[in-house]
């Protein structure tokens, strides 16, 4: 999907989907990051010198941590299997919404699990592992 003009391509709020789960609301994503290892190759080149090479490696694991106010939608829990989370690896993505509500871009989560989860008196925050994270 295409981004917006420039003056309106700035993320308003956020949402999540999880196992077709979609929690809106949330006003707060930080720790996403693309990494990934960085694998250095020594050589010797033909006339004879030492050189070192980088070379893109395996993509890292990361973590993500979204935050809403808290409602009386349930919102997180909705995530919940019984009172815990289940630590199983799940897949869904995080979705960027502009000032209208119009989604601008997805990021794809690959082998997330929850980590954890706090609730305080106005908002409620949930930590994400994942394998991998890919902008869609």
């Amino acid at each position: 999907m295409a981004l917006p003009e420039r003056e309106t391509a700035a993320g308003n709020s956020f949402g999540l989907e999880i196992d077709g789960v979609r929690i809106g609301g949330i006003s707060e994503v930080s720790g996403p990051a693309l990494d990934q290892d960085v694998i250095e190759l020594k050589q010797n080149t033909a006339d004879g010198k030492y050189v070192t090479r980088k070379a893109p490696g395996r993509p890292k694991a990361g973590e993500v941590t979204l935050v809403r106010p808290l409602s009386e939608d349930g919102g997180f829990d909705s995530l919940a299997v019984g009172t815990t989370f289940e630590p199983a690896r799940k897949g869904g993505a995080i979705i960027v919404y502009d000032a209208q509500g119009n989604p601008i871009r997805r990021y794809r989560i690959v082998g997330g699990a929850v980590a954890g989860r706090e609730v305080d008196a106005l908002t409620e925050k949930l930590v994400i592992t994942y394998e991998r994270l890919e902008a869609e």
